[in-house]
């Protein structure tokens, strides 16, 4: 009996110690994460932010995002997933990035995208973004970046914004921006 309990609290106690190192383990690897910021959903892009009449003048405003300007037409965006780690590391997964508007609604078009992070709130902006080459949109809008941000973001991101663009040169053009997490 003594020696069937003195086997019991040592299997106890070894068990302990090796969960106790796992839960250590762990605990290392989240204080070494260095992530900046987090994005979970995303909203598409509508090219107009405001109309105002005054008599027969009629304004229409672009729904430009920190100097950045909209797509010229209506997109929208299933899911996204984005982190980005103080080196400058990115990561952006999209989901139904598609035209919402237009002859070719429901469909890419063939477009590519890259990812920009904006951390001030106010001008001047610095523009960190992928590589502007982009990756290219799936026919359903899927859509992965593994990239690094250049410039890569010093000293913090105090009002983090995240433009997903078109990579068109001529364009670069905001088509999605993600979701805070």
């Amino acid at each position: 009996m003594k020696k069937g309990l003195l086997v019991s609290i040592l299997v106890v106690l070894i068990g302990g110690f090796f969960a106790s190192s796992v839960i250590a383990d762990d605990n290392r690897h989240d204080r070494h994460d260095n992530t900046l910021v987090k994005f979970k959903g995303g909203i598409g892009v509508h090219p107009v932010s405001n109309v105002t009449v005054a008599g027969t003048v009629v304004t229409v405003n672009q729904n430009t995002v920190r100097g950045v300007n909209p797509a010229g037409q209506i997109w929208v965006i299933r899911d996204l997933d984005a982190k980005v780690k103080t080196n400058g590391d990115i990561k952006v997964e999209g989901k139904g990035l598609v035209l919402a508007g237009g002859n070719n609604a429901g469909r890419t078009t063939g477009q590519f995208v890259f990812a920009t992070l904006i951390c001030e709130a106010a001008a001047p902006f610095t523009l960190r973004s992928t590589s502007l080459t982009g990756v290219q949109l799936s026919n359903d809008g899927d859509f992965k970046i593994d990239d690094v941000l250049t410039p890569i973001p010093t000293g913090g991101c105090a009002s983090p914004m995240l433009l997903i663009r078109n990579a068109d040169p001529t364009s670069l053009a905001w088509f999605a921006v993600g979701i805070l997490d």
